[in-house]
């Protein structure tokens, strides 16, 4: 089992930044992918951003160059730094974490966190 809680975001002004914040807990060893997940107000869910076990990562192209992924595996925590915010970016953000164990893919995932952007 893996324990997902977000933190860090709030109400910004367009242009602004946030950083979010997303404590694992449990079986966080063997993580294979980390990411952060967006639910828009349209109730379109889209993946913000990744990272794998080697580091690599991956972007929606909406957010490159302005939202980075990154971890500190001595705080378990992995986060979403948030750079240039525009009012599409509006969203409820989650965390999200995948194993592969025996084969099987099991997902975790975070209790939300809003971010609202105004203009």
């Amino acid at each position: 089992q893996v324990q997902l809680v977000e933190s860090g975001g709030g109400s910004v002004q367009a242009g602004g930044s946030l950083r979010l914040s997303c404590a694992v807990s449990g079986s966080a060893f063997n993580i294979d992918v980390m990411g952060w997940y967006r639910l828009t107000p349209g109730n379109q869910r889209e993946l913000v951003a990744n990272m794998g076990t080697g580091g690599n990562t991956n972007y929606a192209d909406s957010v490159r160059g302005r939202f980075t992924i990154s971890r500190d595996n001595a705080k378990n925590t992995v986060y979403l730094q948030m750079n240039s915010l525009k009012p599409e970016d509006t969203a409820v953000y989650y965390c999200n974490a995948v194993r592969v164990v025996h084969g099987t893919t099991r997902t975790s995932w975070g209790q939300g966190t809003q971010v609202t952007v105004s203009e």
